[in-house]
């Protein structure tokens, strides 16, 4: 028998943000409930102690991620190891992502952080589905997949997160549970350095692991999380939530009109292509159409864009998370928001729904005053009037015939407060009420019915029902207010395929337009469009999203370089062979655009007048004529490449390549015929 990790190690800090567990079998704590957060901010002091217990050895058969081998405590002696306990829908393991990675940056050469996922819900225990939540947060140390809890025992854990901190010699020096890890964790990981540094004891040898998004390509859309149509207005905004913007594309072509966002993670106010968001997700319209409201989830804020000139600002949050728990009510930029997550416009209010605090606020755009009005803080499934209701983590907001609905991600349920009442009483809709840890997949009526962690809500005017992404099932569901039916919709299972019987990978939102449901189909990386009447499912192809990219110097260009060696050839007409090489069983995509274009330093080659040409559908290699004259030039190619497996046409990639070749020209007479080769490969997964 494993020993397990005595409880009486040293307590780094209190609890400040976790969720309780006992997932063994499935359990709860007595009522129920997890234990809230606490508004605790200050760091204790701590003496390291020199007397540690032994670190409990990892089990042999668990499957590894971000690493190409399994690894041992025992082979990281010399460094010192941070353990994260987590599970990936859980919002307070999320929000210590940046303080992890603040960690391994800080403390590069002495410091290796390995998470342990173990999984709350059934779907979470999947290590593809693991694999696909490291590459949307970019997490990049090491993750064991822990699907049966027998690293979490081991170590006594009880709630997500947990970290654990081991010195360099292989002795536990203390745990914490809760968020705000880089405060208590920091100083005394730096006593434990100091200490073993001074012993000599510190390998810093740098550790280089095996990523899961080494050589992947880039898709064009990236782990989107919501999508809103406008109503018949040929409008739709998807959040691209990977790449940290916001696209709007007409849907009846696919063609892309607008980008907001520079596409890299930040915080900046300005115009379109210049601001900057962190992991967007629930949009929302202002009455008139000009104005967008986004949730930007990883910044704590919601911003405003105006859809007329394109200028991104901030209408509410400070761009930090709040570290009141839960947060204070206050006015526009002064008020501390934790993960809002969706945002809905109704009736002059923008309901929020504040993931982090397990609350629906209301904001009003035009004072900028905003508060809790459902939701306690208090993470649990208790129903009543709002002040006192209990939430779970609430992912999608919307409002429907005085209804406040709300997809309540943790405790698996639709659940709502009736606008009509003063006191917002709150009730199930469909989904348990019991407790955090009672869901599955059954369709039923009310609270027999059972779902797993809901991410995406919209109202059905046409039949007054309510449409939703049972986000972990893989599918699309309704459920009647009038009698609390649940019915599966469309899904078959985890994948992709189009048509009658779709398939889609933990859709995060919905929107709908007449007849047509669009689905952000999250893990797949596209928007599907689902028509209500023929039951038919297709996927949107967009077409011109490269326009949008902020004109790169080779600082900025967000593709590869490649610089090839100097050319020596003769004068007269010649030509430049993009000769690249796409892998096997893909081609270029007959629909999404791809192109060249051409820049040349000195005056000895001169392009064709066709040379910047649409590459659509092409077969490559492709031949670009131009004309070489004695003298000197450096010719720089920009190549945009769309390209999808020959079975899965609307499964596209993109690959940006920069070819830069300084020529020399001579006046032999040599015809001139330069190739630009370059090779793309996938990994094997």
């Amino acid at each position: 028998m494993r020993r397990r990790i005595a409880l009486g190690i040293l307590v780094l800090a209190v609890l400040v943000g976790a969720c309780t567990a006992t997932p063994e079998g499935g359990g709860t704590n007595a009522d129920g409930s997890a234990t809230p957060p606490t508004s605790a901010t200050t760091t204790p002091t701590v003496t390291v102690p020199t007397d540690r217990l032994p670190a409990p050895e990892f089990p042999d058969g668990l499957d590894w991620l971000n690493t190409a081998e399994p690894l041992r405590l025992a082979d990281l002696r010399g460094k010192v190891v941070l353990l994260d306990f987590w599970t990936y829908g859980c919002i307070n393991c999320i929000h210590i992502i940046p303080d992890l990675e603040r960690l391994e940056q800080e403390y590069a050469d002495e410091l290796v952080v390995i998470g342990v996922h173990s999984a709350k819900f059934t779907t979470e225990g999947a290590t593809e589905n693991i694999r696909q939540v490291i590459l949307r947060y970019g997490i990049e140390h090491p993750v064991v997949n822990d699907p049966d809890f027998e690293v979490w025992r081991n170590w006594s854990a009880n709630a997500w997160p947990t970290v654990y901190l081991i010195d360099p010699a292989g002795g536990v020096v203390g745990a914490h549970a809760g968020e705000r890890v880089y405060d208590v964790v920091q100083p005394v990981l730096e006593q434990v350095v100091a200490q073993f540094d001074a012993a000599g004891a510190i390998d810093r040898t740098p550790l280089d692991f095996a990523l899961e998004s080494d050589g992947l390509p880039t898709t064009l859309l990236s782990f989107p999380g919501k999508v809103l149509a406008e109503p018949g207005a040929d409008r739709l905004f998807i959040a691209d939530s990977g790449n940290h913007r916001i696209v709007e594309v007409a849907p009846s072509t696919g063609d892309v009109a607008a980008v907001y966002g520079s596409g890299r993670a930040g915080y900046a106010d300005g115009p379109a292509l210049g601001a900057q968001f962190d992991s967007p997700q629930g949009m929302t319209l202002s009455p008139d159409g000009t104005t967008l409201y986004v949730a930007d989830t990883g910044n704590h804020a919601v911003r405003a864009i105006d859809l007329g000139s394109g200028k991104v600002t901030t209408s509410l949050g400070t761009g930090s998370q709040a570290r009141m728990y839960p947060p204070r009510p206050g006015r526009g930029q002064f008020v501390d928001l934790s993960s809002p997550w969706d945002v809905h416009y109704h009736d002059g209010t923008i309901y929020i729904a504040m993931a982090g605090s397990h609350q629906i606020w209301a904001y009003d755009p035009e004072t900028g005053d905003a508060g809790a009005i459902v939701g306690s803080g208090r993470e649990s499934t208790l129903n009543g009037p709002g002040a006192t209701a209990e939430l779970a983590q609430p992912s999608g907001v919307v409002v429907g015939d005085d209804l406040l609905l709300f997809a309540d991600s943790e405790s698996s349920s639709i659940r709502f407060s009736s606008l009509a009442t003063p006191e917002l009483i709150t009730a199930t809709l469909a989904g348990s009420d019991q407790n955090l840890f009672d869901f599955g997949d059954e369709d039923g009526f009310g609270t027999e019915a059972r779902l797993q962690h809901p991410l995406g809500i919209e109202w059905d005017p046409s039949s007054g029902t309510v449409l939703f992404a049972d986000t972990y099932n893989s599918k699309i569901k309704r459920v009647d207010p009038a009698d609390g039916r649940v019915t599966t919709l469309f899904g078959d299972g985890q994948g992709w395929a189009d048509g009658g019987s779709p398939q889609f990978f933990e859709p995060g939102g919905i929107s709908l337009d007449g007849s047509t449901l669009y689905v952000a189909d999250t893990n797949n990386h596209v928007i599907r469009a689902v028509d209500l009447e023929t039951g038919r499912t297709t996927t949107l192809v967009l077409r011109g999203i490269e326009q949008f990219t902020p004109p790169p110097d080779d600082a900025d260009f967000g593709g590869t370089i490649v610089t090839l060696d100097a050319v020596t050839t003769g004068a007269g007409p010649g030509s430049f062979v993009l000769d690249i090489e796409l892998p096997p069983g893909h081609k270029v995509n007959e629909q999404a655009p791809s192109s060249v274009t051409w820049q040349t330093e000195g005056a000895a080659v001169v392009m064709a007048p066709d040379a910047e040409r649409a590459l659509t559908g092409v077969t490559l290699p492709v031949e670009i004529p131009a004309t070489f004259a004695v003298g000197e030039s450096v010719v720089t190619s920009d190549v945009t490449l769309v390209y999808c497996p020959t079975d899965a046409e609307r499964l596209c990639f993109i690959e940006q390549l920069r070819f830069r070749v300084p020529v020399t020209v001579t006046s032999a007479t040599v015809s001139p015929r330069i190739a630009l080769p370059y090779r793309i490969e996938l990994p094997d997964l």
